[in-house]
């Protein structure tokens, strides 16, 4: 991996964080946080989307897995927190 993918990784993970901050209120985590789930969530879809046969093509694909994975993981943190 070379430093223009993990640049376009991080911008896009950033993002996704961003826009899935914005979709799930109430996650506490803050601008850095939502970011730093989006590129955690980001990697997530990227691995778990393609196993059950869903994939996008692209920069705008690529941010609509993170955003997705990103979702997933604020709301599986929410019910977690909620749980303890």
């Amino acid at each position: 991996m070379d430093l223009g993918s993990l640049l376009i990784i991080l911008i896009v993970g950033g993002v996704a964080g961003w826009l899935a901050g914005l979709i799930v209120k109430g996650s506490g985590f803050g601008l850095v946080g939502d970011i730093v789930i989006g590129i955690v969530g980001g990697l997530l879809a990227g691995w778990l989307l393609p196993m059950i046969g869903v994939s996008f093509g692209g920069l705008i694909g690529s941010i609509i897995m993170a955003v997705i994975g990103a979702v997933i993981l604020l709301l599986v943190i929410r019910v977690i927190r909620r749980a303890t």
